[in-house]
């Protein structure tokens, strides 16, 4: 039956065009964002899960921002740590050259004088960022001798976990200020038969002749000197050991975020190639689409003949 009132050729052709025109202007937002889920509407879950593991890979680049600012806070440590080695194994070789007879040890401790004042400008200038591992004052008001590094951001069911690595700079103190406490450097020690209270920061060895007792005095300040280049070296081995495990985890970090992204392109992402040619298509159905309704009107048309 033809009606003038009612077209169901023309209303099939429109719903269908503008099924045809919805599919298009999907598609032609997916290749404009480059996404296939860009809001909550295209899919709810997914959608979720990306916001949830972008918010945690952002999290997980401050923890990179984290761990380079320990690594270089070790690294200065360590650095210092070695030219102190290296000033105290030339103190230790002054002493054994003041232990030979009629040596000049005045003009010896001149020398180590000197090299003593090098040790407590290479400790107090090692400091990064507000943090020096190496000269410190253990009674200052918040001092903690174990510094934590936050290493890493994990979710749980039960919520997010963060992870640090705690370095213990108590062992690696060259100095401290506090009284009663002491580092490698200010540790003191008292002679055998002089009685002389000293440590590597302080010994003098100007008035030393060379009597039994002096000479014996002096051996033992000799080995004071080598134990605390030993724990120095112990000191210089640990920083070494948490640098390496710092850099180690960066590089975790660096690739579980390579990770992460990737997941998330694969949830959300748009498959360029197929949008393309899904446009192609709907792009022909739409033409087809623009005739097939232009026919079913054309139809109401032939109606007129009929009263000529």
């Amino acid at each position: 039956m033809s009606s003038i009132m009612t077209n169901a050729s023309a209303m099939t052709a429109l719903q269908t065009l503008n099924q045809t025109n919805d599919r298009m202007e999907t598609t032609q937002r997916r290749i404009s964002t480059g996404y296939r889920i860009a809001t909550a509407s295209d899919s709810a879950a997914y959608w979720s899960i990306a916001t949830t593991m972008r918010s945690d890979n952002k999290a997980l680049a401050t923890v990179t921002d984290a761990l380079g600012l320990g690594a270089a806070t070790v690294d200065v440590a360590y650095t210092a740590m070695e030219s102190s080695i290296h000033v105290v194994d030339e103190i230790k070789a002054k002493l054994v050259a003041a232990r030979e007879p009629g040596v000049d040890r005045v003009a010896v401790q001149s020398e180590i004088t000197e090299l003593q004042n090098q040790l407590v400008s290479i400790a107090s200038s090692a400091e990064f960022s507000g943090e020096n591992w190496l000269s410190v004052n253990s009674g200052a008001a918040g001092y903690n001798a174990t510094k934590s590094v936050v290493a890493s951001f994990t979710r749980t069911a039960t919520g997010v976990s963060i992870g640090t690595i705690n370095i213990n700079t108590a062992t690696v103190e060259l100095y401290d200020s506090n009284a009663g406490s002491s580092g490698i450097l200010d540790n003191t020690s008292t002679t055998t038969n002089g009685n002389v209270t000293y440590s590597v920061a302080t010994l003098t060895i100007a008035t030393y002749t060379d009597t039994a007792n002096d000479l014996a005095d002096l051996d033992q300040i000799i080995g004071t000197v080598d134990g605390a280049l030993k724990s120095m070296t112990t000191a210089a081995s640990n920083l070494g050991a948490t640098k390496k495990r710092i850099d180690m985890q960066k590089d975790f970090i660096s690739g579980l975020m390579d990770s992460i992204t990737r997941g998330v392109g694969q949830l959300v992402d748009a498959d360029m190639n197929s949008e393309s040619t899904r446009l192609k298509a709907l792009q022909v159905q739409q033409q087809l689409g623009v005739q097939a309704l232009s026919i079913a009107n054309s139809s109401s048309q032939n109606i007129l003949s009929l009263f000529k």
